[in-house]
């Protein structure tokens, strides 16, 4: 592809792969070290240094070790911009890998980082224990922010709850799978039903419910040829017409959850998303634990979104981004062996948007700089390299490389932060009466603050 455009960009010679992957890693590394931060917000006075949502969460890659990341997101994301957040509105604050990642560690983590930027506005999460433990802890030791929890694993959780226990689901779920056996390999293989993973099944178990409602339809009542297509297509399908009563049920909880969240995710939460979905959830039985689990989530969350000054903008409430930004640093410039820290060191490089000024940080990072991160780090190729055709070398080896993580903070600045303060609860329409004012907490130190600390 260089080759094709060296004309066109004035390119003398044709960059190889190596040299594209040290200028990624080095606009990675450029991306963190020169994190300015957004402008400090205040409600009521009671001062948030950084204005800032923060997505947190963990992924496993080969080996061990876990990665963790902080991305984040502009407060007023959905009053600047027209659907849902990409990659483009999202900046990397600061990342680390580790052999695991417990409450505490993460309480540990997000404090340093802190203690840099300032505390977020608030914290947008999955359901996971270790990432609501560090929160928890964070609140104790003086650093309060909002938790906002994130609609997928929301619905996921409460399709979980309701249907895991249903007499027919571990037999549906069965069909499915023996229905998928047979239509391989045979001309009906475009029937085969999607892979679903099973760590995260509820994630997407609905798409598996869709298919069978819609491969059903194929077959409809009554006789047909022995040697017909819809002959062999109930032959595959095999028990899984038994279950359409299921098929409806879920279907019928589901549906309007779906359709509730593709509109919170691409307007955010306030009061008018917050009645459409409602309105949705009226086919589902005021009885269901589903619907009445939905509703209170939105209301809960819609509490938070108002004593943000974010009722009438919208609040974001879906992490997908980090999810997403996980993915492309899993399949873009890691090579065969995905070691954690070879995908961590890259994924600062894919938040924002890239211009001039990111050339010139980019350019800022030495080769020097970029060989002292790389080589204080655990590589698996490294280690296959070494131990493999060394018999014997294997205990020795692992015991001197056992804590090689990589960590990316930002660079504390000397600039003073706290004197742009914007009083964020002047900008946006209240609803329903006063905000709900933020707990009363010394807040997280300026950049200046906390160079003086340090110094000290």
């Amino acid at each position: 592809m260089f080759g094709i455009l060296q004309a066109y960009l004035g390119i003398t010679k044709t960059p190889c792969p190596q040299t594209i992957i040290n200028w990624v890693t080095r606009y990675s590394l450029s991306k963190i070290w020169n994190y300015k931060g957004l402008s400090s917000v205040s409600f009521d006075m009671d001062k948030i240094v950084n204005g800032a949502i923060w997505m947190i969460d963990t992924s496993i890659a080969l080996g061990a070790d876990k990665i963790l990341a902080i991305l984040e997101l502009r407060t007023d994301h959905f009053k600047n911009h027209e659907g849902a957040p990409t990659l483009e509105n999202i900046n990397c604050v600061a990342i680390s890998v580790a052999k695991s990642w417990t409450g505490e560690s993460i309480a540990n983590f997000l404090q340093k980082v802190i203690l840099i930027t300032g505390k977020p506005a608030a914290y947008l999460k999955d359901g996971g224990m270790d990432l609501m433990k560090g929160v928890r802890l964070l609140n104790e030791r003086g650093f309060s922010s909002f938790s906002i929890d994130d609609i997928s694993h929301v619905v996921a959780n409460l399709l979980k709850k309701e249907y895991t226990k249903h007499p027919s689901y571990d037999c549906f779920i069965s069909a499915c799978g023996q229905a998928s056996k047979k239509f391989k390999q045979t001309v009906l293989a475009f029937f085969a039903p999607p892979k679903v993973s099973t760590k995260a099944r509820f994630m997407n178990i609905h798409r598996m419910v869709k298919w069978a409602e819609m491969v059903l339809k194929h077959s409809p009542r009554g006789r047909v040829s022995k040697d017909s297509v819809v002959s062999k297509l109930r032959n595959y399908l095999g028990k899984l017409p038994e279950y359409k009563q299921f098929i409806k049920r879920f279907l019928r909880d589901a549906s309007p959850l779906l359709k509730s969240q593709e509109i919170l995710k691409a307007q955010g939460l306030n009061m008018k998303t917050y009645k459409e979905c409602k309105e949705l959830l009226k086919n589902i039985p005021q009885s269901s634990q589903v619907r009445i689990g939905f509703i209170t989530w939105m209301e809960k969350q819609l509490i938070v979104a108002e004593s943000l000054g974010m009722g009438n903008t919208g609040m974001p409430i879906c992490s997908d981004n980090i999810e997403s930004l996980f993915g492309l640093g899993k399949t873009h410039g890691t090579g065969e062996v995905k070691d954690a820290n070879r995908i961590a060191l890259r994924l600062p490089a894919f938040c924002g948007s890239v211009n001039r000024e990111s050339v010139r940080m980019a350019m800022g990072v030495t080769v020097k700089e970029q060989q002292e991160v790389e080589n204080k780090l655990l590589s698996l190729t490294r280690q296959r390299r070494k131990i493999l055709p060394t018999p014997g070398s294997l205990t020795d080896s692992l015991s001197t490389e056992f804590d090689c993580g990589l960590t990316l903070l930002p660079v504390p600045k000397n600039d003073e932060k706290s004197k742009d303060v914007t009083d964020i609860t002047a900008n946006f329409e209240q609803l329903g009466g006063p905000v709900n004012k933020f707990t009363k907490q010394p807040y997280a130190p300026n950049n200046a603050e906390y160079n003086n600390r340090a110094a000290a």
